[in-house]
């Protein structure tokens, strides 16, 4: 992307940084090219973080990782993990409805399905490792989200305990199946208008 545009777009939100109401005008050219952009730059990025131990989670980053979805809870209660809360539907409304939002996706947590609705489909746990850790008969899945943010599943089902021991199956180092890569190349580029409607509640 062309310096020049991207500093004059950056230029036009700050301009209104501060000024509720007022509204920044972006062709559809230029929300392709920071779409694009942004893409390239996540794809940059290292797969895993290299981090030294001894590594200590704590405030909002250990909530985001453990807190977890209770329907027999209102408001906050404690976890049966040992670390972080549970929380009620009603705390996935009052969340969705104060940053203006329709869906909260999250994972970390082992469903049997793969994929759980709650509050109302306004809260969807992903967990994408079907026999997770060998000890589980749970299925896994991938979620899909259109143009249209339409969101679908692919479940991978949970493989059969004789089959498993009986099957093997080979794949070329540093390669994945095209469908994955496709599924990636969306979520990258939907992470990226995420990041760029934020800039639009942000300074608007």
């Amino acid at each position: 992307m062309d310096e020049a545009l991207l500093n004059d777009i950056i230029n036009r939100l700050l301009e209104v940084r501060g000024r509720p109401g007022k509204q920044v005008q972006l062709s559809e050219s230029e929300i392709r090219q920071l779409c694009t952009a942004s893409r390239d730059i996540f794809l940059q990025q290292p797969n895993l973080l290299e981090l030294e131990a001894p590594i200590k989670i704590c405030g909002l980053l250990c909530d985001l990782l453990w807190s977890d979805p209770s329907k027999e809870v209102q408001g906050w209660g404690m976890n049966d993990r040992g670390v972080s809360y549970t929380f009620g539907a009603d705390k996935v409304s009052e969340f969705l409805q104060k940053h203006d939002l329709d869906l909260i996706c999250r994972a970390h947590q082992v469903v049997e399905d793969g994929y759980e609705f709650f509050a109302n489909r306004q809260l969807v746990t992903i967990f994408s490792a079907p026999n997770y850790c060998g000890e589980f008969d749970n299925a896994g899945a991938m979620m899909s989200v259109d143009e249209t943010l339409m969101c679908s599943f692919q479940i991978l089902k949970p493989a059969d305990k004789k089959a498993k021991l009986n099957s093997t199956t080979t794949t070329k180092p540093g390669n994945s199946p095209a469908g994955v890569k496709r599924f990636i190349n969306k979520i990258i580029v939907l992470i990226a208008k995420f990041c760029f409607a934020s800039c639009f509640v942000f300074y608007s």
